[in-house]
């Protein structure tokens, strides 16, 4: 009798759990596994910017002599992208809502000390905070192949718009059929990479544990305690009625974005995740422009984690700095946040930078940062994945306002032979 392989979802369970027992009983060997998560990202990595380039031009510019009909052929950039930031303004607005609201009811910061903790790397931090010009500078290439090169998602993004838009203005029918091979191969791509996920993500969890020991996941509980409850609550009070709303299937859409979740939770990285989520979404039955087009997107403009994460982390701040934030002052930081924390994409420990700057707007001590950097690692786990999963669940709603999610696709969302060229 033929055993059959465990689905890959419970090969990345296993190899979740075995990191961390690893992690835990032989530090060494744990730190040591380092290397092998790596390999993994880097291969991630290479997926991401032929995968989104290709994908995007097809969605953008195959629909004139390609088949294309129906759904396909009624994508407009302009229309879905005002769509789309509608759409994340409003949820990254009851993100931040929701981290005040939790934050303030659990008080995780009261009765902690700041006075002994070095602020000197938040310094550092903050001094890497870009301006407002420089995030809006930021947004457009000086070469696609460095940004593509450095895996920027929003170049990469805005490149291929408009380099799109200009093949299907020149209808280079040539350059559609190119891209369109291109994004069928980079799907089997994803597909042989993925069969490494497992071990991948054992040696992230390994080296994580290994590097901070068990004892990271009682330190400051309190505060990682809030943030894992504002984010379940954030999920069943917000994305779960909005999908609900959106008439997304809920059976369906779980099955579907369960592995992307997990490899966002166990590597930290959202870009680890971004050829699976796209995968299996475009399989659930979001059509491959919409899809190619929400998700990168998302990465900039709807890091709902992230951005609950950040009001939260602020307040907390305040409370162990014994500093009393009226609600009007916190309801000027929710504003300033619903910006700044837009830009998150833009710079290397993004969230950190931001909060960083924000501590330094309204007068907090940046020596809050050294406190939270001591288990930031396992609250970006949480952020992180819960970013995938409000792009994830942001690409299904965008199908269904235009009108172009597909009831019938296939019921295994994961299978890459499920997947074919709209």
């Amino acid at each position: 009798m033929k055993l059959k392989a465990p689905a890959l979802t419970t090969q990345i369970f296993i190899g979740l759990a075995l990191g961390i027992l690893v992690g835990w009983l032989w530090p060494q060997v744990g730190m040591a596994s380092a290397p092998g998560a790596d390999v993994f990202l880097h291969l991630i990595k290479t997926i991401i910017a032929p995968l989104v380039f290709s994908t995007l031009v097809v969605g953008i510019a195959g629909g004139h002599g390609h088949g294309d009909s129906g759904s396909n052929s009624a994508f407009s950039v302009g229309r879905v992208g005002l769509k789309c930031l509608i759409y994340f303004e409003l949820i990254t607005t009851f993100a931040l809502i929701v981290g005040l609201v939790v934050v303030n009811v659990c008080q995780p910061g009261a009765g902690i000390n700041l006075s002994a903790l070095n602020a000197g790397e938040a310094q550092e931090l903050l001094a890497k905070k870009p301006s407002a010009g420089d995030l809006i500078t930021h947004i457009f290439p000086t070469s696609i192949i460095d940004s593509m090169a450095r895996g920027d998602v929003l170049q990469i993004v805005v490149f291929t718009i408009i380099f799109a838009l200009g093949v299907k203005a020149a209808r280079a029918t040539q350059i559609v059929d190119l891209c369109q091979s291109l994004a069928e191969v980079m799907f089997k791509y994803t597909g042989y990479v993925m069969k490494v996920a497992p071990i991948g993500v054992a040696c992230a969890m390994a080296s994580t544990v290994g590097k901070h020991g068990l004892l990271v996941l009682f330190s400051l509980g309190k505060l990682v305690g809030t943030l894992y409850l504002a984010l379940a609550i954030f999920i069943i009070l917000v994305l779960v009625p909005v999908a609900l709303l959106a008439k997304v299937p809920l059976k369906r859409f779980a099955a579907a974005v369960k592995e992307p979740f997990l490899i966002a939770f166990s590597t930290t990285s959202s870009e680890a995740a971004l050829p699976k989520a796209l995968q299996n979404m475009e399989a659930l039955g979001v059509p491959r422009p919409i899809v190619s087009f929400v998700l990168p997107l998302g990465y900039t403009f709807n890091l709902d984690g992230t951005t609950l994460y950040l009001s939260l982390a602020a307040v907390f701040v305040a409370q162990a700095a014994g500093v009393h934030m009226p609600i009007e002052k916190q309801v000027l930081m929710l504003l300033t946040l619903m910006l700044t924390s837009k830009g998150v994409a833009a710079v290397p420990r993004a969230s950190l930078v931001i909060l960083a700057g924000t501590l330094a707007t309204f007068d907090l001590p940046l020596a809050g940062v050294a406190l939270i950097l001591g288990v930031d690692t396992l609250m970006d786990m949480a952020r992180t994945s819960v970013n995938v999963l409000g792009n994830c669940l942001a690409s299904v709603v965008m199908a269904r306002w235009e009108g172009v999610f597909e009831e019938k696709a296939t019921e295994s969302p994961v299978e890459p032979a499920a997947l074919t060229v709209s």
